[in-house]
């Protein structure tokens, strides 16, 4: 009985790590999304440069201006603890906030918590 309870808790193991792994696999450079918009602009898993930033290198920090743009995946790593991090650009080739080229975002968390939604 022990055995198989064992077993079992492998094989549930095994197959939630391969899942885990699975996740950002299917996304590649190039691939296109939309970002959508979030109560209070509380972006968490877009990495957007803070305003005082956006400021100094001249830009407007207006979130209204991103709500539904389109942006391409421009690099896919995958840190040691399992996320996955994209470097993201405008489709547009326009600057986000007339300041910032690229961002960064988690990618996995944005698209569950719907602050990325697929084309």
């Amino acid at each position: 009985m022990k055995k198989l309870v064992l077993l079992t808790l492998l094989v549930g193991l095994f197959t939630g790590i391969s899942f885990a792994q699975g996740a950002g696999a299917d996304v590649k450079e190039g691939d296109v999304f939309t970002i959508a918009k979030v109560e209070n602009n509380q972006y968490q898993h877009i990495h957007f440069p803070k305003n005082n930033f956006i400021i100094k290198k001249g830009g407007v920090a207006d979130y209204n201006t991103i709500v539904g743009e389109q942006v391409e995946v421009t690099s896919v790593k995958e840190k040691k603890n399992g996320k996955v991090v994209a470097t993201i650009k405008l489709s547009s080739d326009h600057k986000f906030f007339m300041s910032h080229k690229y961002v960064t975002v988690d990618l996995n968390e944005a698209i569950s918590s719907n602050e990325l939604s697929q084309n």
